[in-house]
């Protein structure tokens, strides 16, 4: 059976990236990505700021999630890992056949060239699992080895997710919310 954060990482596309700037302030963009499993890759611009980051310091925070109409529905993924360029072939040519397969607008375009773009790497270490269809709050955190298989999880639930629904129940929003 396919890891939750998994299946989130597969039905999505974008996530939002953080750097960290040489001056220590933390910098998000979002970018298109394709994962196997926990691994994740991207392309990114030499001559950007991701990749100035990326050379002094390659730790990145990911988060992706699509937007849900209920927050019932609300699934998402953050993870730490640590990031590398890919340099051999065969992994590039793979990276950017997932990255195709994932991204349709990219069909019918050519590998970029490796003076301009290049094909980052990283697997998922520190995963946090957030799936308010358990409940309100409910959360799932769990490391990742260099296999790439769960290590420890530990689920449990914020108290605001708890409190927040008593509240609104309490108010006799919910009832009428679900109607």
């Amino acid at each position: 059976m396919e890891h939750p954060a998994i299946t989130i990482l597969n039905a999505n596309r974008i996530m939002a990236i953080s750097t960290v700037r040489p001056d220590g302030w933390p910098q998000t963009t979002i970018v298109g990505y394709a994962n196997r499993g926990f691994d994740i890759y991207f392309l990114i611009f030499r001559g950007s700021q991701k990749y100035a980051n990326l050379q002094h310091d390659d730790r990145i925070s990911i988060a992706v999630a699509p937007e849900p109409t209920e927050m019932e529905q609300l699934k998402a993924v953050y993870a730490g890992l640590r990031v590398k360029e890919v340099t051999d072939s065969q992994e590039q040519n793979e990276a950017w056949r997932l990255l195709m397969e994932r991204h349709a607008n990219l069909a019918g375009f050519k590998i970029p060239n490796s003076n301009q773009a290049v094909f980052m790497r990283g697997r998922c270490k520190h995963v946090s699992v957030l799936d308010f269809s358990q409940g309100a709050g409910h959360r799932e955190q769990l490391t990742v080895d260099d296999s790439g298989l769960p290590m420890s999880e530990d689920r449990s639930r914020d108290q605001w997710g708890t409190s927040a629904a008593e509240t609104f129940d309490r108010e006799g929003m919910g009832v009428a919310a679900k109607e």
